[in-house]
Formats: structure tokens, C-alpha cells, sequence
């Protein structure tokens, strides 16, 4: 495994590099074209490009991708195209480059990218002026061990993500969320799709294990951090993908209201409270457990059910990042 300033330094000389774009994200497809451009005006050139019009075929291209053995790999799209990029570049001597292209882009978020493309394009340009530099960030690991209901014996029930575990309503809203309503309006469309499953959706007992010690909680949806923001806002103003921590925390209790309520607060306060509030739980390790046994959203994506496992690992993915990221 190279240092990373002999990984940032291959990747300024002209090293090897591949860009998969995910054509349907939110602006995957309209910007596609334009990323091109910017991307060569910048210097950056790809011998292999990976445009993908199918995201079932995520893990099989990421295979492809691997065997060119890069030093970068640029991805253009949301959350969950990052998410299945963090799962296959994890632990490895490669350098991933993120071009916001989806409809919340949390994980950019944390990175403190640009969330314009020209601005995110500059970032990828090392050894410029106006370019980033390589950091190391955390990611988190997350094993459900519930009944697979129908998964399948061969089914993969361990994975890396980037940003955050999810259970509650949250696993609701990310299987119904209308995929056009995501295209034409953006982050609002969560929050109407949550609007409408609210009223039916029944509140659940937690029971989070850190440390031998068990918190018991009763609400509609708990969240398992490991970047900095959620549905496009920031948890905590100290919350970083970098900082060693996962964050644990709930929006409310059993009673539909306070969800509602605890929901706006998080948007609100999130840039001032802090990861020492009470309303936090920050740990490396945690397990939980429901009553009854849920889904699990993984980074966007349903995996798996309770009860489940959740690990840190720390600095174990290399990430292109403004200068003024704090690289610890």
C-alpha cells in the first residue's frame, strides 16, 4: 500500500484511471456529456469509461473496473453508486473521485466536495492550484444476522458502506420514493414520500448493545452514522466520515408527531449541536436488535434484517477531497 502522497503523486504524473458514471441518477444523464468535457478541459484523461444505464450491474462492472488495476476511480452519481464504489475500493491502493450527480449526495457532502460539477471536476485535478489532495477517511461494516426471509443461501449479508445504516420509516420511504419524483424535484421528494407513509407506519423497540452495555429505545427510525449528514443535512457540526465514530441516534419515540418534529430539529440545529449531546450514542461497535425483527437500509438500499452487527473501520478508504479537508 503506497503513502498517500505516492498515490496522489502517481495520480498528478498521469496515472492509471477509469470514470463510471451512472447515467440514471438524478443528473447522470443530462450531465454526462458536459462531465466529459470538463474533465478532459481539466487534464484528466480515461482510457476506460464505464457508463452505466443498468444499476444491477454495479458489482459486476466494479470487477471489470478493478482488473485495470487504477490509481483513480472517478464515479458520477448519488449515494447509492458511491456506496457500492466505497464497498469494492475499500482496503485497497486506489484513490476514488466523486462527481455529485444524485438527488441528496450525503456522502459528497461529508467530503466537503463542490456540488457543482465544474467545482467537483477541479477538485479531481492534484497538482493544480485549485485542485484536492488525497485523504483516508473511515468507513463502517455492517452484518445482518436476522432470518434472510427469502434472500437466498448464497446471499452476501456483510457489506462496507459510506454514509449510514437505517431502520424505521427511512427503509419505507427508500423502497417507495417514486424514481421520477426523485428526477424532477430533488430531496423533497423523501420528505413527501415520508409524509404519506407516516400516518400507517408503526413505531418499534431498539435495543442498541455498545459496549455491553444495552439502551432500549422506542421511535420510528434510528440511524446508524458514519459520514457527516443525513437526507442532505448535517447531523452534528463535529460529525466528519474521519473523526473514528460512529454516531447512533433516533428522531423521536413511538409517537408519529415527535418524528415529525424531532425531523425538524435535526434540519435545523444539526450544523450547531454536537456528537457530545445526549441525543448521540458514539461508539466503534454496536448491536441491535427489534421487536419486531426489520429490514435494513443500508446506504440507500434495503440489506438484510435485525438483528444486526455494525463495526467502524478506520481510514480504510482513499478519497479525493478539497485542500481544506481535515485529514486525520
Amino acid at each position: 500500500m503506497r503513502s498517500k502522497a505516492e498515490l496522489e503523486s502517481a495520480i498528478a504524473g498521469g496515472g492509471r484511471a477509469a470514470l463510471v458514471i451512472n447515467s440514471r441518477s438524478r443528473r447522470g444523464r443530462r450531465l454526462y456529456g458536459t462531465a466529459r468535457r470538463l474533465l478532459r478541459e481539466a487534464g484528466l484523461e480515461f482510457p476506460h469509461v464505464f457508463p452505466v444505464t443498468d444499476p444491477a450491474r454495479l458489482r459486476e462492472l466494479f470487477a471489470d473496473v478493478l482488473a485495470l488495476e487504477p490509481d483513480l476511480v472517478v464515479v458520477g452519481g448519488g449515494d447509492g453508486t458511491v456506496a457500492e464504489a466505497v464497498g469494492h475500493l475499500a482496503h485497497r491502493d486506489v484513490a476514488l473521485g466523486v462527481l455529485p450527480l444524485g438527488t441528496t449526495n450525503n456522502f459528497a457532502r461529508s467530503l466537503e466536495l463542490p456540488l457543482d460539477l465544474p467545482g467537483a471536476v477541479a477538485t479531481l485535478a492534484l497538482g493544480r492550484p485549485d485542485g484536492g489532495k488525497v485523504a483516508d477517511v473511515d468507513v463502517g461494516w455492517f452484518e445482518s444476522t436476522g432470518d434472510p426471509q427469502g434472500e437466498g443461501p448464497g446471499a452476501d449479508r456483510e457489506h462496507i458502506f459510506a454514509n449510514m445504516v437505517s431502520l424505521g420509516l427511512s427503509v419505507q420511504v427508500a423502497e417507495h420514493v417514486p424514481h421520477t419524483l426523485k428526477r424532477f424535484i430533488g430531496r423533497p421528494a423523501y420528505a413527501l414520500t415520508a409524509a404519506g407513509l407516516l400516518p400507517r407506519h408503526e413505531a418499534f423497540t431498539a435495543r442498541i448493545t455498545i459496549d455491553g452495555e444495552t439502551h432500549e429505545v422506542s421511535t420510528h427510525q434510528l440511524n446508524v452514522a458514519n459520514g457527516a449528514h443525513h437526507s442532505g443535512q448535517r447531523i452534528a457540526r463535529d460529525a466528519s466520515p474521519d473523526d473514528r465514530l460512529l454516531a447512533v441516534y433516533r428522531l423521536g419515540d413511538e409517537r408519529r408527531l415527535r418524528l415529525a418534529s424531532a425531523t425538524a430539529r435535526h434540519v435545523l440545529t444539526g450544523p450547531r449541536r454536537s456528537l457530545e449531546d445526549d441525543a448521540f450514542l458514539t461508539t466503534t461497535n454496536v448491536q441491535i436488535e427489534t421487536d419486531p425483527p426489520m429490514q435494513v437500509d443500508v446506504d440507500g438500499e434495503v440489506r438484510g434484517r435485525t438483528p444486526v452487527s455494525i463495526k467502524l473501520r478506520g481510514n480504510a478508504l482513499r478519497v479525493i477531497v478539497p485542500k481544506t479537508f481535515v485529514d486525520t
